[in-house]
């Protein structure tokens, strides 16, 4: 059996500060073999930075997923291309720097494959077409010799996510939809072996409007008018999923995590 962990949005400083405070616990207790997170909000709840990147490499993520502020920073764009264990979305259109998916190896040595994609309906409709992305990209990490292959989903509607499940069921090992920092309450395992959620939600600030303050939000509701959002900081809580998996690569578990932290 190999045990995953997967992190929802890191979002910002707290965000950072959560991970920080349970990362030691939960690979400790729950035997975690690796931790994997999306980290496209963790700077300043916007973008990933590279040296705050680094940061959560040394906390012991092995892996970072991306989404649609991965290329807020210029220099992220450089670390792409450079550094194997952060990913963007596959279905950027080419060329574009870094890579849709990548490799990482257990401990016992099971090769992990992990991709990432991102919907198109509300966010970005002019990516290509993120199921055609989907065969692509797990062909290529079975063909590279991947035993156990995930996805982050990195989309904004519940039917895109699930649409997307039925899509790759019997094919992945699991889907776990980032992006909206609300965590879902439909962990499930699939007819084929797939384990999903339609979002895992965030690590991050939860006294909050999905990781930003609710001084600088609350006023673009009730006025119309645009208001420079600045990131929250109280209500630390730390959202993910724990996913079991046995020696064919078939998830046989699956186990949301809702913790709540000291801030």
């Amino acid at each position: 059996m190999t045990r995953i962990l997967f992190l929802g949005d890191i979002f910002g400083k707290t965000g950072r500060q959560v991970v920080r405070d349970f990362m030691p616990k939960l690979v400790g207790e729950e035997a975690i073999d690796l931790a994997i997170a999306n980290g496209e909000n963790a700077s300043g709840g916007l973008g990933l930075n590279p040296g705050e990147a680094q940061e959560l490499f040394g906390l012991g993520l092995a892996v970072l997923t991306g989404g649609n502020h991965t290329f807020r920073y210029k220099d992220t764009e450089k670390m792409l291309d450079k550094d194997a264990r952060l990913v963007r979305p596959a279905n950027y259109p080419e060329p574009c720097p870094g890579r849709g998916w990548t490799m990482a190896e257990t401990a016992g040595g099971v090769r992990v494959g992990i991709g990432n994609l991102m919907g198109r309906v509300f966010i970005n409709a002019s990516l290509d077409c993120p199921f055609q992305a989907a065969d692509r990209i797990i062909e290529e990490m079975k063909t590279a010799g991947a035993q156990i292959t995930l996805i982050d989903f990195h989309a904004e509607t519940t039917s895109e996510k699930r649409a997307m499940s039925w899509y790759v069921d019997g094919r992945l090992g699991a889907l776990l939809g980032t992006h909206t920092h609300v965590q879902t309450a439909d962990a499930d395992l699939m007819p084929g072996g797939l384990a999903y959620m339609t979002d895992v939600g965030m690590c991050g600030p939860h006294n909050s409007v999905i990781g930003m303050s609710r001084d600088t939000v609350l006023p673009g509701f009730l006025s119309g008018r645009p208001k420079r959002f600045e990131a929250a900081s109280k209500g630390a809580r730390l959202n993910g999923v724990i996913i079991d998996f046995d020696d064919s690569g078939r998830a046989t578990s699956i186990k949301a995590l809702n913790l709540k932290g000291v801030k």
